[in-house]
């Protein structure tokens, strides 16, 4: 995808897509700037979804257009001339009346069909701002050295940061490298992703065709791929990959028209290839077993706003009486200080170094998107905090010993990737950790009219989703089979804590306690209240994660009534809902109701005093 890139603008904007690069017809360059979604009214009009930043310039502004259509299986792009047009209220629609088209029967055989303009007017930029096309085939050196790095030859929007795919160049060994072996070289995968902000890419030369950068040390590392498989061999994994693709979003169809949710195959039907792609690939991701168990929630929904009230409490579950100790005690450890505690500190530590214990940590941060300033998450500079104090969160010397596992948001997973990279992997064992994405279920209407519960869409392409909690957390787990290479591992106790805990995790005085408790579960609570929805800290023995799992067959869902936007095809025309009051349920599956569903009675409980 290709569109205005800036340094400056605001990161965490829906879209920094200005307008796609599509066409070449001659000597034309083409880009895409919307499509014709339906007809309007009686008089020929059509109505058109924009892609660009300039909405008014482009649809609001008479004069010469071109559409792109396919005729017998080929694609024909036809001058077209714009008479007027109007921006839709409340959606991402205009309403344009073309020269010639004045009646519905001829406005309807443009539907489908995509806007274009000429390259060659596209509005100038602002400094520090570049169209991501001119940016390709662009050289790409290292600002210290002015060694050669590579070649541009893409630029994706992954929603956050855009990204620069760069081709790597020749090694230092083979500087007279033909273009042949460099074509080869770039059929086979040497390629590495350097996100485009200024911190990385601080100099762009228009000019000379070349940027400047200063990667944090092992990005460049980061994700390179070397397939040394000939063409024809690497063909045919594609071509099994994509059969198996196919099987795969077949089942997954027919499982949804199982539950009536057919809807969400309309978009298959509508916009450019890779849009059509986005949503197949998000239709064979969903978990069809929990979206099943979802669906059967709704029968008994609770307000968001009472969650809390609607669940068990924990403190009820209590075995023996619990453990008291000051929270500055837990984040600067020092035994000669902990003598009321050293029984547990001696066993936890024990365990730990013995490789006894896994640790989860759940990055439960709700729009990480949104969060993105400057380049940096607010949540990782968190963990690189958190990750490099080697006293406090689990001791330099025990790290080779235990498993560590990161669940988060799929945008955030590369961004944990580079940071364990750059840090030698904290002293971990690289072999032991892991990084997991968090469970979501798509959410669904409320509607009482027609008595069904139909899947939100955020976008012809998109389906709302949301993560699910705790229970969420052990999906993921029970999906990679992650608990099952643990047990072979010899684990004995997994450790599972939200990111606003870590600073606990790992701290061998509760592990030891639970393990003296013969506990089913140790949870940690604050006496000041700070318990919140997900934002916990337990360790259960590998019994106790075992029965948890097999719950995943009947997951306990709490239906929570919230409001979202979304789309919907009525009469063939994508059509923007805005409610004004809650329409649709999110799932949730607390760390208390899976208390319930498995029976897991003896809490031993560690009360973190001020």
């Amino acid at each position: 995808m290709y569109h205005v890139l800036s340094f400056f603008s605001a990161l965490s904007s829906a879209s920094a897509a200005e307008e796609i690069i599509e066409e070449n017809n001659g000597d034309l360059d083409f880009v895409e700037i919307g499509y014709v979604s339906n007809v309007h009214g009686l008089e020929g009009e059509i109505r058109v979804k924009h892609n660009t930043d300039f909405p008014d310039l482009r649809f609001g502004t008479p004069g010469k257009r071109w559409l792109r259509q396919q005729y017998s299986g080929r694609d024909e792009v036809v001058e077209v001339e714009i008479e007027e047009g109007r921006g839709h209220h409340g959606s991402k629609s205009w309403i344009v009346k073309l020269s010639g088209f004045d009646s519905v029967d001829q406005a309807r055989q443009l539907v489908g069909a995509t806007f274009l303009v000429r390259n060659i007017d596209r509005p100038e930029l602002e400094e520090g701002e570049y169209y991501s096309r001119d940016l390709i085939g662009m050289r790409v050196v290292l600002k210290e050295t002015g060694e050669s790095v590579g070649t541009v030859v893409s630029v994706i929007d992954s929603g956050g940061n855009d990204l620069l795919q760069v081709l790597l160049e020749a090694s230092a060994g083979s500087p007279d490298e033909s273009i042949k072996q460099k074509s080869e070289k770039y059929e086979s995968g040497h390629l590495v992703w350097i996100p485009f902000v200024e911190a990385i890419v601080p100099d762009v030369d228009m000019d000379k065709r070349e940027m400047q950068i200063t990667p944090p040390k092992g990005l460049l590392e980061l994700n390179v791929r070397s397939n040394e498989r000939s063409k024809k061999e690497r063909r045919i994994i594609e071509w099994r990959e994509r059969k198996k693709f196919q099987r795969r979003l077949i089942s997954a169809k027919k499982k949804l028209c199982e539950l009536d949710q057919q809807h969400i195959f309309h978009g298959l039907q509508y916009g450019e290839k890779s849009s059509r792609t986005l949503l197949a690939e998000q239709i064979v991701c969903v978990n069809l077993n929990l979206l099943q168990q979802a669906l059967q929630a709704v029968k008994k929904p609770i307000n968001g706003c009472n969650l809390g009230e609607n669940l068990p409490d924990v403190a009820s579950r209590k075995c023996g009486n619990p453990l008291k100790i000051p929270e500055k005690y837990l984040t600067n450890i020092s035994m000669e200080k902990l003598d009321a505690y050293s029984e547990h500190g001696k066993t936890g530590v024990h365990l730990i170094s013995k490789g006894k214990v896994a640790t989860v940590l759940v990055v439960n941060n709700e729009n990480p998107e949104k969060h993105l300033e400057n380049g940096e998450d607010p949540t990782i500079s968190h963990l690189e905090t958190l990750l490099s104090d080697k006293q406090t969160f689990i001791q330099a010397e025990q790290r080779e010993s235990v498993s560590i596992i990161f669940i988060s948001p799929v945008v955030e997973i590369q961004l944990l990737e580079k940071l364990f990279e750059t840090h030698d992997y904290f002293s971990f064992s690289r072999e032991k950790v892991r990084f997991l994405e968090e469970e979501k279920i798509p959410v669904v209407s409320s509607s009482t009219v027609e008595q069904k519960n139909k899947v939100l869409m955020k976008s012809p392409w998109e389906v709302h989703q949301s993560s699910i909690g705790f229970g969420g957390t052990i999906s993921a787990l029970a999906s990679n089979n992650i608990l099952e290479d643990l047990i072979k591992s010899g684990v004995e106790y997994v450790e599972v804590c939200s990111i606003s805990r870590s600073h606990l995790c790992g701290n061998p005085i509760f592990l030891g306690f639970v393990h003296s408790e013969e506990a089913d579960i140790g949870l940690v609570t604050f006496d000041d209240k700070r318990e919140v929805q997900d934002n916990f800290h337990v360790i259960l023995p590998v019994k106790s994660m075992q029965k948890l799992v097999k719950q995943m067959e009947k997951l306990p869902l709490d239906a929570i009534l919230k409001s979202y936007s979304h789309v919907e095809l009525i009469n063939k025309e994508w059509v923007d809902v805005i409610p004004s009051t809650p329409n649709s349920y999110e799932f949730h599956c607390s760390l208390q109701s899976l208390l319930d569903a498995c029976s897991l009675d003896r809490v031993c409980v560690m009360e973190v005093t001020k």
